[in-house]
């Protein structure tokens, strides 16, 4: 039969005040883990939710046709809700933008851009030396010749200076120009700077931005306004065709910002002779949107030049720059019109270098060269408009002053007005047609339209999972431990064996004087001096 023994301790009045502290301690403690308020469940979160139509749903109450209504009403309106949400989130991905047009106000004074002409005749056939025919046969057609006038089989000159051969054959300005007048004071060839292009050598008037010339007038001679002769008995005479033969006779023109370079070839307009050619000009400030909205390109803000070569970026420069890149890797070198040190090519490869630049302006974003456009953009609006002349009263009269016939001045004369239809500029700036904010507002208004919720909402359903899911998460690493012993009060409750095991010695090997003869000590008399930890031991 097993025996249990019940042993009552009384402690000390001086230690039973702090083990009393320590055992009230403990009680608070326990009272306070066991008090920690339990996570709220669905129907009670329902009730107090702000979400229209779950407390009715998934509130308390009894299961019926009223609430499974409700709550196919609640599952159809967020459904509801979610296709709106996502066709307003398609809308904003697909980046829309409109362009919005402000016309400026009319300033005192406007800047005047660059105007750049260059003869549609490349190399003066009267300049040309039997060297230059000969080095130049593959880009001007005309067949080498010796000093007798007859084909050279085995005749060599010296290897060839490309940039000497243009600024010796090319139309000189102060040949061609024969009257300038800009804004009513009259202008001059030193007014022009040289610049070189696919026609060879070209003229550029108010080319520097650092001291561009005002214009503090609109209309016809306001601007710029010149004579030109463009020297068609110059012209070489044509006895095969190249890639760089031309039929026309005249001048090309274009007129852009004093930051981008001529790219005339391709953005510039003709002027014939025998015309006297108006040119209405408006400044257009165009603003683009950089990604993800647009493709410009933004400003680095760096202190260093974007484009080798240039100032500023612009297309026409990232063009040449791709033209360079081709020409080098194709026959390394480059053309006279390319920015750079590396060394020019020579004639006899020049046409053959210049067609392949064709090929390295690829179309679009994936070609083999992409130049996006600025986000910050002036160009200059024309509306062209001619006349004929001369006249017959003033053919006479300009044939005697430059001592041609009337013939000649009709075949080779022409007048270019370059001016500013008002001193106002337009402005066109393309803006987002669909933004974050009018999205997070189309969205608010079709969250409140179906399910009647907001911001705040939203957090008390976060809230809420979170409470939820933290004390799951807690339950989990939660692992109760099984006392050996318990103890009430004063009161032990102790087992036989382990009597045994915290008995000093074996139930029958201590002596009788010692008071070990028994299983338990005497418990009549008090054991220890007073005050000690055990005043009375009862079993």
């Amino acid at each position: 039969m097993p025996i249990e023994i019940v042993c009552k301790i009384k402690f000390a009045e001086e230690d039973a005040k702090p083990k009393e502290k320590e055992a009230g301690d403990e009680q608070s403690l326990l009272g306070a883990a066991q008090g920690a308020a339990a996570p709220r469940d669905l129907a009670t979160f329902a009730s107090t939710s702000t979400l229209h139509g779950l407390g009715r749903a998934c509130g308390p109450g009894p299961h019926g046709l009223r609430r499974t209504l409700w709550a196919l009403a609640l599952l159809t309106s967020l459904a509801a809700f979610l296709y709106q949400a996502a066709g307003l989130a398609r809308g904003y991905l697909t980046r829309p933008h409109l362009v919005v047009m402000d016309p400026a106000a009319p300033a005192p004074v406007a800047g005047f851009p660059a105007v750049t002409l260059c003869n549609i005749n490349r190399f003066r056939h009267s300049a040309l030396s039997d060297a230059d025919i000969f080095h130049l046969a593959n880009l001007t057609g005309l067949p080498p010749k010796d000093r007798d006038g007859h084909r050279a089989a085995g005749l060599r000159y010296p290897e060839p200076d490309m940039v000497d051969i243009l600024n010796r054959t090319g139309h000189q300005l102060a040949d061609m120009l024969k009257s300038c007048n800009f804004s009513g004071h009259h202008c001059s060839a030193s007014n022009f700077s040289v610049v070189y292009t696919r026609y060879g050598k070209c003229y550029t008037f108010n080319a520097d931005p650092q001291s561009s010339l005002p214009s503090r007038a609109g209309g016809m001679g306001s601007g710029l306004e010149i004579m030109l002769d463009i020297q068609q008995e110059e012209y070489l005479p044509i006895w095969r065709e190249t890639n760089e033969t031309s039929f026309e006779a005249g001048i090309r023109v274009q007129i852009h910002s004093q930051e981008e370079p001529p790219y005339i070839h391709q953005l510039g307009f003709g002027v014939s002779p025998g015309f006297q050619t108006f040119v209405s000009c408006q400044e257009q400030r165009l603003t683009y949107l950089p990604q993800p909205w647009g493709n410009c390109r933004a400003e680095s803000g760096l202190r260093e030049p974007e484009l080798q070569g240039y100032s500023a970026y612009s297309v026409s420069a990232c063009r040449l720059r791709c033209e360079k890149e081709a020409v080098l890797q194709r026959c390394h070198c480059r053309m006279v019109h390319m920015p750079g040190n590396e060394t020019i090519c020579p004639p006899n490869i020049y046409i053959e270098c210049a067609d392949h630049t064709l090929d390295s302006l690829g179309g679009g974003s994936g070609g083999p060269c992409f130049c996006p456009t600025p986000c910050n953009l002036t160009r200059y609006g024309k509306e062209i408009s001619m006349v004929r002349i001369p006249n017959r009263g003033s053919a006479r009269y300009l044939a005697r002053k430059y001592n041609r016939n009337e013939t000649y001045i009709r075949e080779n004369f022409l007048v270019l007005d370059v001016f500013f239809e008002a001193l106002t500029s337009e402005a066109m700036e393309q803006r987002a047609a669909y933004g974050l904010s009018a999205l997070l507002g189309d969205l608010g208004g079709q969250m409140g339209l179906f399910i009647g919720a907001s911001i705040l909402t939203l957090l008390e359903i976060l809230d809420y999972i979170y409470e939820v899911s933290w004390d799951r998460l807690k339950r989990a690493w939660r692992r109760p431990k099984t006392p050996l012993r318990t103890s009430t009060g004063g009161i032990s409750t102790l087992g036989l064996q382990e009597l045994k095991e915290q008995s000093p010695c074996p139930s029958r090997g201590c002596a009788e004087g010692g008071g070990a003869s028994s299983l338990l000590p005497n418990h009549h008399h008090p054991h220890g001096p007073p005050g000690s930890l055990f005043e009375d031991f009862a079993c």
